[in-house]
């Protein structure tokens, strides 16, 4: 499958809340409906209200949540149970919290591969967020293949006509979904992470994370700005310089990438802002919409159509929020990444290619059709408080909450029963960003913000910044309870993650420490980088400072430690022969490793819990795709942003601060083991990820496809 021309331009900087009045509130449930809900149900499941017609097939439902931490989630269940009733009922009905198992490494895209696939990543072929290409030693996107395009130029204009080019998917085996399809068992999967391109099942399937934008890979904001940065654009969004004349700004939105005119420009629309000082709001007029808001408002869906050929003969429609800053002393106006229209989308974003608009008619609205709706981009950038970006959760909250209401109406109608499966990502993503505030021993922790009230997000009285842990997982018992309150005794039911998490304090660059260690070597005549905060520092690469002659080791993704292989790499010099050795020297000493840092509570804390070496650890065909090592961060520890990205640079190790994440999950997989919460008796009190898999597959009858390593874990 070749996709679209304009989905190509992948953005490789991987992952890379707002004032009081006229925030969206959550109507989250209050502490007497969660009581009312553990009164009910604290037994069991067998009062369930749903009156279901008899299924073909056995009725299951997969709750996903993104990030959700056992050890966590028990501490909240123990300290707020009037308000986890629905996850007290679930756990009462089965064998409580259990630990699941997560993949190596636990990052998103490799655990949800190991759970769609049933294998681990010698087997589907994702290791990281970030490949290499060999070639080139150039970061690579994980997921798709990108294929280099051409052009024909139209004589005397700016016009090109693209050829070629286009993306493939890299994951190897097929969707456990598929399977059951093939077998004619109904399945409907909603938010399906690395769902992106859709693979069919026997229902329908809406893709979640790593699902594109119009605008860009993984979206770009646009803040409008009457006082921009030197910088004006980064990897996660753009500043747009205006001026308010007259009571009016006069701008252009950006959308996506013009591929029929040369350097693929921004297709824009035009933007009116008509800005009213007296009444303190402004009118908005883009597209064919004209909207009033204030400052500290969202707006609703927008939908603009961007002309990517003269004379209307050809556009795209897409889909956008705004939220309105403020209107002095600096205009602020923030635009959302263009979102596919779900009901006139570029690219196929839904199985069949009819059912994104199905579900955006039965809303009554869009809704987020791009992967990590959440923006943590603003957020880093400093354009979003972290009082806006929870306010921007928030709608990304409602959203989830409106599609799983559709989704069970639609579910529990059907005779045909079979799977139902919901992704939740706002626990992972908001911890990333938010984990600093419960922290008191994280370098960027700041006293004065984890203290602010955030009653008006949270709906608990006197609660903080300081309280959003606990907060985030109170706000998904609502959601599992609305799934308990319209299923039957005989449905299964599993709330299961892809990893937990932990705090992210210091930040250890792999690149250095091999470049300390002699692994890594610089070209003659280049110069280790200097410090941050000196006036000469410029960032070091490997793509242009690096001796390949030289080098015999180097780090790209998060957890990806490469040999520079003879006959694999483009420069490469390590003899199949000196490998052995290399890669168990290198295990010893990253093993070995310890902090230095007297007087701070991690001093002499070892950073590297394991380097696993892949081919003990990895079994399949794609072995050989591997990084030769996967390092495995201790608890408080993770590759730094830079080195992930190919960057060497200045120490080894540093403090973690700068608005990046604060909290993660790219450790070593046993201290940040994911849940398993089910209504099911269980054979053993270990599983993981792939055996949910094979649990699904044992369920419908259905023997496991060749390569797959789990097993059924229930009795």
């Amino acid at each position: 499958m070749i996709l679209p021309r304009w989905t190509a331009y992948l953005a490789l900087a991987v992952i890379l809340i707002l004032a009081v009045s006229g925030v969206p509130r959550r109507k989250g449930s209050s502490e007497a409906e969660g009581a009312a809900r553990s009164a009910r149900g604290a037994s069991g499941l067998q009062d369930a209200r749903a009156n279901l017609p008899a299924p073909r097939h056995p009725r299951t439902v997969v709750l996903a949540i993104d990030g959700l931490d056992p050890e966590i989630l028990r501490e909240v269940m123990a300290k707020h149970p009037a308000r986890m009733g629905a996850f007290r009922r679930l756990a009462e009905a089965g064998q409580g919290v259990r630990a699941l198992g997560t993949s190596t490494p636990p990052q998103s895209p490799v655990a949800w591969s190991n759970f769609i696939t049933g294998r681990d990543p010698g087997g589907h072929g994702i290791f990281d967020f970030i490949h290499r290409d060999p070639e080139s030693y150039f970061v690579a996107p994980s997921t798709v293949r990108i294929a280099d395009a051409g052009a024909i130029h139209v004589p005397f204009s700016s016009l090109k006509l693209p050829t070629g080019g286009g993306m493939k998917p890299n994951r190897s085996g097929r969707a456990f979904w598929t399977v059951l399809k093939d077998a004619g068992v109904r399945a409907d999967l909603y938010r399906v992470p690395i769902g992106y391109p859709v693979e069919p099942a026997n229902g329908q399937v809406i893709p979640g994370m790593l699902t594109p934008a119009l605008d860009s890979a993984y979206g770009m904001y646009t803040l409008f700005t009457s006082n921009p940065p030197a910088r004006l654009e980064t990897g996660s969004g753009r500043f747009v310089p205006v001026r308010v004349r007259n009571n009016r700004v006069l701008t252009r939105l950006p959308g996506p990438p013009n591929a029929f005119r040369d350097g693929d420009p921004p297709a824009t629309v035009p933007l009116t802002v008509h800005v009213d000082d007296v009444n303190g709001l402004a009118i908005l007029e883009v597209g064919d919409e004209r909207i009033v808001v204030r400052p500290g408002q969202w707006t609703k869906w927008v939908r603009v159509s961007f002309d990517m050929l003269p004379a209307g003969a050809m556009s795209i429609s897409g889909i956008v929020r705004f939220y309105l800053k403020r209107l002095t002393p600096e205009f602020e106006l923030y635009a959302s990444a263009v979102n596919l229209d779900p009901e006139n989308p570029a690219d196929t974003i839904s199985y069949p290619d009819g059912a994104a608009a199905e579900l955006a008619r039965d809303l009554g609205t869009p809704y987020y059709t791009k992967g990590m709706p959440e923006d943590v981009g603003a957020l880093k950038d400093g354009v979003f408080s972290d009082a806006e970006f929870m306010a921007q959760v928030d709608l990304v909250d409602r959203d989830n909450r409106a599609v799983l209401a559709r989704a069970l109406d639609r579910w529990t109608k059907d005779p045909a029963g079979g799977l139902l499966f919901f992704y939740v990502g706002t626990v992972d993503l908001s911890m990333h960003m938010m984990w600093r505030h419960q922290d008191p021993q994280h370098p960027d922790f700041d006293a004065a913000v984890a203290a602010e009230s955030s009653t008006w997000w949270s709906k608990r009285p006197d609660t903080t910044w300081r309280d959003v842990v606990d907060d985030l997982y109170l706000a998904m018992d609502p959601v599992l309870g609305s799934v308990l309150d319209r299923i039957d005794d005989q449905t299964l039911v599993m709330v299961v993650s892809d990893h937990g998490f932990a705090p992210y304090r210091r930040k250890f660059s792999l690149n250095t420490w091999l470049l300390e260690q002699g692994y890594l070597v610089l070209r003659e005549g280049k110069e280790r980088e200097l410090p941050e905060g000196d006036p000469k520092r410029a960032d070091v690469h490997l793509f242009d400072a690096v001796d390949w002659s030289r080098t015999k080791a180097y780090g790209i993704g998060f957890n990806g430690l490469y040999l520079n292989r003879a006959g694999r790499e483009a420069e490469g010099c390590v003899q199949d022969a000196e490998a052995p050795g290399l890669l168990a020297e290198l295990k010893a000493k990253l093993e070995a490793l310890r902090d230095s840092d007297p007087g701070r509570p991690w001093d002499g804390e070892r950073v590297v819990l394991a380097a696993d070496i892949a081919t003990a650890v990895y079994t399949g065909p794609r072995v050989a795709e591997a990084p030769d090592i996967i390092v495995g961060y201790n608890a408080g520890y993770g590759n730094s942003d830079e080195a992930t990205q190919g960057q060497i640079p200045h120490a080894v190790l540093s403090d973690n601060r700068g608005g990046t994440f604060n909290g993660s999950h790219l450790m070593h997989p046993s201290v940040v083991e994911g849940v398993l919460l089910t209504n099911a008796r269980l054979r053993s009190d270990r599983a993981k990820l792939e055996d949910i898999t094979a649990t699904l597959l044992t369920r419908y009858g259905l023997p496991l496809e060749p390569g797959m390593t789990g097993r059924s874990v229930i009795e």
